[in-house]
């Protein structure tokens, strides 16, 4: 078995890739996600994401032997999801009654790699006839092991950051100044931080008051959740990172016709690893910026000699960077109790003069709030689906 930081010879495309995996006929696409050790922690973004929220696949199990026995949706918010987590393979398969269709990887280390114990558990789920699903930068179908047991076994390998041929990639076009509703990106003080979870949960608060918002995604975890806009901007070469945000923006607005747009963010502006943040500013020119903060952490994730960065740091930067203003705060309460979220929100509010709040504990029209406050305009389409629900 090649070592974990070994290339390995391209195997022949034995293994097909579509986009997006053709649905069942007449059922849903099951899926079990493997994150073993990392469930509920950063590590684990892309396993916790698909548990809170899956268009694309019924999740039908976790893997994470040292959570064994737990609901997937009480470890991470307190509230059951019908998701057990399980202790292995064995046990998932057990547990649905069937071998589930796809195995989902759904671990996300910073270096983007399987280790030599997690190529064995993918390759065990092919094995049992199961397809992969995998977002890490380690293209497992050019891998000579997986492609031939992938082949064997009559399953497909899709990696959702091969990016598209260079030839369908775009520039940067200016495209962007013809979209008309405003748009406003998640960003954050860090990775694993939540922008994405706040991301949907703001969608799904403005679309529940008659606004139209549609969720453009720059992730993989976004892409393998089901998202239809969206584009795994930290696999491309970086000549086409604005553009590709651009193109996807532009796609949204044109097939949604929406009110507004949520871009999904990625990293830090200020983190030394990730540039990502800049071309999401360069290419969706928001018109307002969220900040996501985690106050307790010390620093970034998976990079401890990096400190992180003050709320205020951050803001400043990302208004000195773009033409564009940080319309609101929301806090990722990890470590905290109640009141000490209560106390930061009251804290963040006075300081920056904008609208705070934590979307996970606090209600969903806080996040609404803070939208219509930047944009107003926004309050005259809310109030006609408030008119429509009463109608």
């Amino acid at each position: 078995m090649p070592g974990i930081n070994r290339p390995v010879p391209s195997a022949p495309r034995a293994v097909a890739h579509p986009e997006r995996p053709a649905p069942l006929p007449h059922r849903a696409v099951t899926a079990v996600v493997y994150c073993e050790g990392q469930f509920g922690e950063q590590d684990g973004k892309t396993a916790n994401g698909l548990v809170r929220r899956s268009e694309r696949y019924e999740i039908v199990s976790v893997i994470d032997s040292t959570l064994a026995g737990r609901d997937a949706g009480d470890v991470l918010d307190g509230a059951a999801a019908g998701i057990p987590i399980v202790t292995d393979l064995d046990a998932a398969i057990a547990a649905h009654g069937a071998v589930p269709d796809y195995l989902i990887c759904g671990v996300a280390p910073a270096d983007g790699l399987l280790s030599p114990a997690q190529r064995l558990v993918l390759l065990e789920g092919i094995a049992r006839g199961m397809h992969i699903i995998n977002g890490l930068h380690e293209f497992l179908a050019d891998d000579v092991e997986f492609a031939a047991a992938a082949l064997l076994a009559g399953v497909t390998i899709l990696d959702i950051r091969r990016p598209k041929p260079t030839a369908e990639l775009h520039l940067y076009s200016g495209r962007i100044d013809a979209v008309t509703c405003p748009r406003i990106a998640v960003l954050g003080t860090d990775g694993a931080i939540g922008k994405r979870t706040t991301a949907i949960l703001l969608v799904d608060a403005l679309r529940a008051v008659g606004i139209r918002a549609v969720l453009v995604g720059t992730g993989q975890t976004t892409i393998i959740q089901g998202g239809r806009y969206g584009v795994a901007l930290d696999a491309l070469v970086p000549q086409f990172c604005s553009g590709e945000v651009e193109h996807q923006v532009v796609r949204a607005f044109e097939a949604e016709d929406p009110d507004v747009i949520i871009v999904e963010g990625q990293g830090a502006l200020s983190h030394p690893a990730y540039l990502t943040s800049a071309h999401i500013l360069r290419g969706s020119k928001p018109q307002g910026v969220i900040v996501q903060h985690a106050p307790t952490r010390l620093v970034r994730g998976d990079f401890p000699m990096s400190p992180m960065p003050t709320v205020g740091s951050e803001i400043a930067l990302i208004e000195a960077f773009a033409d564009t203003s940080v319309i609101g705060i929301t806090v990722n309460h990890e470590g905290m109790l109640d009141a000490e979220i209560g106390a930061v929100i009251d804290e963040y509010e006075a300081a920056y003069g904008v609208v705070a709040t934590d979307p996970l504990t606090r209600p969903r029209e806080r996040l609404v709030a803070m939208v219509l406050a930047a944009f107003p305009a926004l309050a005259a389409t809310a109030q006609r689906g408030d008119d429509a629900l009463v109608g």
